[in-house]
């Protein structure tokens, strides 16, 4: 079970000391920004071509609940190398778990194991990312397939949803043939961005450092703004209510939109109505990056942050020894992997 104290070091260890334990590092981070991408264009499609519509609620409502877990699999993994930006950009986001009412900071004990975030904090977070997280993924991933296969594919926008005129086409073997070509090129690009531009690792968390700014991932980036924008008396409404409200509609589309209607300038609300939240969040996640180099004090900081990961990541692996163990010189002059 890791803990506070040992984390980042094994992290660390596994970067700089294991061969091709930095590529296999980047690939996993590349890789949870191309699922999040993938999510995000298969929504799309879906909301686009009205592929929700007809007996397909379950299928929808699985689909969410897989977003969802996806979601949470990317916050919970944020965590475990334990450097400063992983760190700082978790307390911000357990610290918005204290604004739901009455019950808000009991569950973020919860959540940090305690007041403050340590090792309880670390160790619940590996465990939900590593066993429930998945466990919960593969059962709501096989309810997602059984449910496409009751209500079988929606097909072109102008094919009745319900008593679909076109035959069926195997899944085997020309689609299984496609998606394996694509999965291959998917990883064949992770690869290539894993090699060339490897994912840093940053010095180890310190919480007494006040001046460091946490900054979430990509897709995290969105939100984070917004927070900004409804702050203080307001944390309540931005970082809880509205989101709770957006998810509730998203949930709802299929009960909501009822109308077998699938072309999409034929469904003006709906359609409107997501590629205005597209919007919306694109401006935010890029106002946020323009915020963090617009104040002069606040862009020194971040380049000074990304300075910092790049020194470390340079600077050769220093192991943890106990007292009255090897010396550390000799441990570091062992041979690699």
């Amino acid at each position: 079970m890791p803990s506070a104290d040992h984390a980042h070091t094994v992290v660390s260890y596994i970067v700089k000391e294991v061969t091709s334990g930095s590529f296999i590092r980047s690939i996993h981070a590349y890789g949870s920004s191309g699922i999040i991408i993938l999510l995000l264009l298969h929504i799309g499609q879906t909301i686009l071509y009205g592929s929700y519509k007809g007996r397909r609620e379950l299928l929808w409502l699985s689909g969410c609940v897989l977003l969802a877990l996806m979601l949470g699999m990317a916050f919970t993994g944020y965590l475990l190398p334990w450097d400063e930006k992983a760190y700082f950009a978790t307390a911000v986001g357990t610290n918005l778990i204290a604004e739901v009412p009455f019950l808000g900071p009991i569950l973020q004990k919860l959540v940090r194991g305690g007041d403050q975030m340590g090792t309880l904090t670390l160790s619940r977070f590996f465990v939900l990312h590593v066993f429930v997280l998945p466990a919960v993924l593969i059962g709501f991933i096989a309810a997602h397939v059984f449910f496409f296969r009751k209500a079988g594919a929606a097909g072109p926008i102008k094919e009745d949803p319900v008593h679909p005129k076109l035959p069926a086409v195997p899944f085997y073997p020309r689609q299984v043939v496609m998606d394996a070509i694509f999965a291959i090129v998917l990883i064949g690009i992770l690869a290539v961005i894993a090699k060339t531009i490897p994912m840093d690792l940053g010095p180890a968390a310190n919480p007494a450092d006040t001046h460091f700014l946490p900054r979430p991932e990509w897709y995290y980036r969105p939100a984070f703004q917004w927070l900004k924008y409804l702050s203080g008396r307001w944390s309540f409404i931005g970082g809880i209510l509205f989101p709770a409200l957006l998810a509730l509609i998203f949930a709802a589309a299929p009960f909501l939109d009822r109308r077998l209607e699938r072309r999409p300038w034929r469904r003006p609300i709906s359609v409107g109505a997501f590629l205005l939240f597209l919007i919306g969040y694109t401006s935010l996640g890029i106002a946020s990056y323009r915020d963090d180099y617009r104040d002069p004090a606040m862009a020194a900081q971040m380049r000074q942050q990304d300075e910092d990961s790049k020194t470390f990541m340079e600077q050769p692996f220093v192991p943890e020894v106990a007292a009255g163990s090897v010396p550390a010189s000799l441990v570091s002059a062992a041979p690699k992997v």
